[in-house]
């Protein structure tokens, strides 16, 4: 069962052409030996009959005059066995006769060229029967009769006949002669005719399996292109399919991510408002309930210096309190090109934390999208402030670079650095800029050492000179 298992999977995978050459091949094989045999045996009973049939009248012109009245005759005479030896045995019709009888109704031998076989009688051959129903019927080299041995014997190609003697004047069969014809002739005009019809048979054959095999080849190489960009097809959408999948998971932790992260961001929001702003105003509100400025008696240089005390804390507070809402609002970089927008990044940066920002490397024209001009400030933004909170704003550095429709922005510093591999999965801050950058088709990097830090994002972009 296994065996047919594997031969029947073996044939399935077998492309529409070969199985067609194999099984169409066996098929036509068999059709060709079945119509070479029915032809070549038409041909061998039809060469057969018609030569039969002409030695047949040739031999009963010459014989029939010399018989005598077959009705009523149950012996020949004496004058007439030597008139058919005599006839028989010069001539042509010597030559070409091996063997001649002359049969009685009841199997009886009249006459014999063998004469020991006169008077004797055998069981009618189906041929005999045929013969006295009116055929002439002949062989070619079948002498499997009991009478037939003597002929046989000879090792000739012999070609038997059997003829009907018919009564001149009612037409009636009154005996059967059979006579053996050397057939050397018939036999090189038999083998010529087989071998013409199998050539021909064999011939059709193949041009008819070599028309539709090479219809069936067409038909199978269209269908096997056709198999294979559907498997290719296939294969692409999997692969889309599995992309997709992808992409939802990412677009999924993305979601959670942005969620925590927006929550953190308001929970950073309100620690600066809470541990700036909020501190300097309740020193401010409880500075004003002192006794320099609601007790009695409090001499009026002194009521104005707490005065002048209390302003400074309001005056910290609002700009503690613009500056981040200066870091909250996103600047006008709609308008701006790639230059302006790293600079307004950099400036508010070094306003912000009092610090320096090398800003190296080329400026190229670039036509950005506005999600990429946000990308690339936020990103500076916030690589920055972690320069500033964990490297002490140690050569902060922002530089570009720009080629082969590609550009890197990079920020670095020379900090202490940290182990990369030990950054947790839910740092909101490194996510939110990987997030941040992937979503729009970039590259983010980050590598630290002793020596410093150093993130970069890549942007896919086409290089335009801008008017």
């Amino acid at each position: 069962m296994r065996a047919l298992e594997r031969l029947r999977r073996a044939w399935i995978g077998q492309s529409l052409a070969v199985q067609f050459l194999v099984a169409g091949g066996a098929v036509l094989l068999a059709a060709m030996f079945l119509a070479g045999y029915w032809v070549t045996t038409r041909i061998e009973a039809g060469v057969t009959r018609n030569s039969a049939t002409t030695t047949a009248l040739y031999v009963d012109s010459v014989i029939a005059p010399i018989l005598p009245d077959m009705r009523r005759s149950e012996t020949l005479a004496d004058s007439v066995t030597r008139a058919l030896d005599e006839t028989l045995d010069q001539g042509g019709l010597g030559d070409r006769i091996v063997s001649f009888r002359l049969w009685r109704r009841d199997g009886t031998i009249l006459y014999s060229k063998d004469a020991s076989q006169i008077g004797r009688k055998y069981p009618p051959s189906a041929n005999l029967e045929a013969a006295w129903s009116g055929r002439v019927v002949a062989e070619f080299d079948h002498l499997d009769d009991d009478e037939s041995a003597s002929e046989k014997a000879t090792g000739l190609p012999l070609l038997e006949i059997y003829n009907p003697v018919r009564e001149p004047w009612s037409g009636q069969v009154v005996a059967v002669s059979e006579f053996y014809e050397v057939a050397d002739e018939f036999r090189a005009t038999l083998n010529a005719a087989r071998t013409s019809s199998w050539l021909f048979v064999a011939g059709m054959t193949l041009a008819i399996f070599g028309l539709l095999w090479g219809i069936v080849f067409r038909g199978s190489k269209t269908i096997d292109g056709q198999r294979q960009a559907l498997e290719e097809r296939v294969a692409e959408l999997q692969s889309l399919l599995a992309q997709n999948s992808a992409l939802r998971l990412r677009v999924q932790r993305a979601s959670r991510r942005a969620t925590a992260y927006n929550e953190s961001y308001l929970r950073r929001i309100a620690a600066d408002l809470h541990d700036g702003p909020a501190q300097l105003l309740a020193l401010a509100s409880l500075r004003m309930d002192s006794k320099a400025i609601a007790g009695a008696g409090v001499a009026r240089s002194e009521r104005e210096r707490e005065i002048v005390a209390i302003r400074a804390r309001l005056d910290e507070a609002m700009r503690e309190i613009r500056g981040i809402c200066h870091g909250l609002v996103l600047p006008e970089i709609d308008m701006a090109s790639l230059s302006e927008t790293l600079k307004l990044a950099v400036t508010a940066h070094e306003q912000r934390t009092g610090t320096k920002v090398a800003l190296a490397g080329d400026q190229p024209a670039l036509a950005l999208a506005p999600a990429e001009k946000i990308c690339i400030y936020r990103f500076v933004q916030e690589t920055l402030n972690n320069a500033f909170r964990h490297a002490g704003g140690r050569s902060q550095t922002v530089t570009v670079t720009a080629g082969a429709g590609r550009l890197t922005v990079e920020v670095s510093d020379s900090g202490p650095g940290f182990d990369t591999a030990s950054i947790r999965p839910d740092r909101l801050g490194l996510a939110g800029l990987r997030e941040r950058v992937e979503s729009i088709g970039g590259q983010f990097s980050l590598e630290s050492s002793a020596a410093g830090t150093r993130v970069a994002v890549t942007l896919n972009v086409e290089d335009k000179e801008q008017s």
